[in-house]
């Protein structure tokens, strides 16, 4: 089931115990019974993989003998299912535009700090995940960015999130008095925005998608820093969190049902967005996404 895709660790390592922390892959392959997808072993303590969807997968993490659970997806982890297996959960969401130096370093002093084996999870376990985890074993100093880059790679991650590649290459081994220094705060759920300034942001993302749309699908002249597979992400993530987020229930029934829509969307221009179909597909798939939040719009925001 393990396959080398790295020889070592070959910046020196901190200490003896460290020196041991070797780097393999786990295969991407899922197994008959796996209930969790593209699940990488960066290195002895720390693996990176999907999001645990159930109390299979809970079950699975378990029995690979994880202790600590990290997610750095957006929305709220499911700490329920955590605790009743004697897991911990930590919530340290990043984006995907890449990940701040500040929060590099605390999600490396977590990776340090906390029981292992940790698992360390997006929602899919291809972007963020396996960025965040190749950043904090590079500040570690368990990979060098080239190795690091690798796990970026055979995980699949899109050449489009540029600045999650960035940060990896970007990072640099921390000494451990640095690493003192950043506030060992790892909270369960992390404080998210609020439902209102939630609806903005996605607002937000899908306005800079328009952008993307009126120059011919290319990064905007006069918004150059639009990376548009980022905004497509940001808007899925925060559609998703919305979903998920306890205002919601506040709103009849139908409203559910139209953020869910306008949440199926999003991933259907995201996968498209993505795979770099034609664009005409494309502005289709976007025309869905719009068409869906403003029948939202209409019936629940602006009729307020």
């Amino acid at each position: 089931m393990f396959a080398s895709i790295l020889a070592g660790c070959s910046a020196p390592c901190p200490t003896a115990a460290d020196a041991d922390d070797q780097i393999h892959a786990v295969s991407t392959t899922r197994s008959q019974h796996s209930d969790l997808e593209n699940v990488f072993q960066v290195t002895k303590k720390l693996y990176s993989g999907s999001v645990p969807d159930g109390d299979e997968a809970f079950d699975e993490l378990r029995a690979m003998g994880i202790h600590t659970i990290i997610s750095v997806d957006g929305a709220a982890p499911d700490v329920e299912r955590a605790r009743a297996r004697g897991l911990r959960y930590v919530h340290l969401p990043i984006g995907y535009h890449g990940i701040e130096p500040e929060r590099r370093m605390t999600l490396a002093r977590a990776v340090r700090d906390l029981p292992g084996p940790i698992y360390l999870h997006c929602h899919h376990g291809k972007h963020r995940g396996p960025a965040a985890a190749a950043a904090a074993a590079v500040v570690l100093g368990f990979l060098t960015p080239a190795e690091g880059l690798s796990v970026l790679k055979e995980a699949g991650t899109s050449p489009h999130y540029t600045g999650l590649y960035a940060c990896v290459v970007e990072a640099e081994p921390a000494p451990s008095d640095m690493l003192e220094s950043v506030a060992p705060e790892f909270p369960e759920i992390a404080p998210m925005p609020g439902f209102v300034k939630a609806m903005v942001e996605a607002q937000e993302a899908y306005d800079h998608l328009v952008e993307v749309r009126d120059a011919r699908w290319t990064v905007p002249v006069a918004n150059p820093d639009i990376v548009p597979l980022a905004e497509a992400g940001r808007l899925e993530n925060l559609l998703r969190a919305l979903r998920e987020d306890p205002e919601a229930r506040r709103y009849p029934a139908g409203f559910s049902d139209m953020m869910r829509a306008s949440h199926v969307a999003t991933m259907s221009f995201e996968r498209a967005l993505g795979g770099e179909l034609p664009p005409a597909t494309l502005t289709e798939r976007l025309r869905v996404v719009g068409s869906s939040c403003r029948t939202c719009h209409e019936r629940y925001r602006d009729s307020r």
